[in-house]
C-alpha cells in the first residue's frame, strides 16, 4: 500500500512520516507541493513543520499549493488523508477539515509528552483504537490551539467528529481539551500531536504512533 507524504517549503517531519509508514509496513511516497499527480497513492499525510514560515497564517499559503488540489479532490472522492500539525492546519485552511488553528493561548512553543483520549475509533487512521483509550503521542507547535464557533463545535460533538481530546494539561487553549478532529465520512484527520514520532522503540514517549497507520493500511486493504 502507497502512502504519501507532501513537502511543503519549510517541512519538518516529512522524513519522519515517510519512515514511519515504512516501518508500519506501507510503502511511503515522496510527495513535492508542486506536483500536479498524486502518483497513485493509496493515502496521503500532509505532515508538521512550518510550511512558507507560517507567513500570513499557518498553512494559509500550503493550501494554494499545486499538489492541494489533487489531495482536496482525492479527500472529498473519500481517499484517506491525515494532517499532522501543521497538516492539521493546512486541512482547516483548506475547508477539508472545519475550525481554524490559531497561537497556543499562552503565546509560547510547547514540546511535551502529551496524553490523549481516543474519542473516535471508526475513522481511517483510527480504527487500530479502541474508543476511550488512552495515548501518549509527541506534541510540539506554537500555533496548536484550535477554535471555532460553539455551533460548529457542538455539531463536531454532537456527530462524534471529535477524534481526539487531551488528557490532564490542556496545553494550548484549544476549545473543549480537543487535540484532532474527523470529518463526517471519516476519512480526513487532523490532529496537533505527532504520532510519526512515536513508532520505534527507544525513541519517543510510546509506540502509540503506529496505530495511525496500520489503521490506515487496514482501510485501504478492506477498500
Amino acid at each position: 500500500m502507497k502512502i504519501g507524504v507532501v513537502t511543503f517549503p519549510g517541512s519538518l517531519d516529512d522524513h519522519d512520516a515517510r519512515r514511519a509508514i515504512d516501518l508500519s509496513g506501507g510503502t511511503s511516497v515522496a510527495l513535492w507541493h508542486r506536483d500536479a499527480d498524486l502518483l497513485g497513492v493509496d493515502a496521503v499525510v500532509l505532515p508538521g513543520g512550518f510550511s512558507y514560515g507560517d507567513y500570513l497564517r499557518a498553512g494559509a499559503i500550503s493550501r494554494f499549493a499545486p499538489v492541494m488540489d489533487e489531495v482536496i479532490a482525492a479527500a472529498k472522492g473519500g481517499m484517506p488523508v491525515l494532517g499532522i500539525c501543521n497538516g492539521f492546519q493546512i486541512l482547516c485552511e483548506s475547508h477539508l477539515l472545519p475550525g481554524a488553528m490559531i497561537q497556543n493561548n499562552h503565546r509560547t512553543f510547547v514540546c511535551a509528552d502529551q496524553r490523549l483520549r481516543v474519542e473516535n475509533a471508526e475513522t481511517a487512521w483510527t480504527s487500530d483504537f479502541e474508543a476511550g483509550q488512552e495515548i501518549t503521542i509527541v506534541l510540539k507547535n506554537q500555533d496548536g490551539q484550535f477554535v471555532a464557533d460553539e455551533a460548529t463545535l457542538d455539531e463536531l460533538e454532537g456527530e462524534g467528529r471529535v477524534a481526539f481530546r487531551y488528557l490532564g494539561t490542556n496545553p494550548n487553549g484549544s476549545s473543549r481539551d480537543i487535540a484532532g478532529i474527523t470529518n463526517e465520512r471519516g476519512n480526513i484527520v487532523g490532529l496537533m500531536p505527532h504520532p510519526e514520532h512515536c513508532v520505534e522503540a527507544g525513541f519517543g514517549p510510546s509506540l502509540d504512533g503506529r496505530g495511525f497507520f496500520t489503521s490506515v493500511l487496514k482501510q485501504v486493504i478492506a477498500s
